[in-house]
């Protein structure tokens, strides 16, 4: 098991970088079980969900926000 260098401390910037990027590719892995799982029942029961394809694509851009945000606040915050 690793060692940490010191304790965790929420207010510490890179703590909170790690806490951002966890809870992205969190959101990640969840869209792509959703998405996968939603087109999978489609395909074995030949009906054509129409709002399937919405619900992934405005899911996917709200993702891809969050990546943006998540990285960019990243570089933002120095880390000392």
């Amino acid at each position: 098991m690793p060692k940490l260098s010191k304790p965790p401390d929420p207010n510490d910037p890179e703590y909170q970088n790690l806490e951002r990027r966890v809870n992205f590719y969190l959101h990640l892995a969840l869209y792509s079980a959703c998405s996968t799982c939603m087109w999978f029942v489609q395909s074995i029961t030949d009906k054509v969900w129409i709002w399937s394809v919405w619900v992934a694509i405005i899911w996917a851009i709200l993702i891809l926000g969050h990546g943006i945000w998540v990285f960019a606040k990243e570089k933002q915050v120095p880390i000392t």
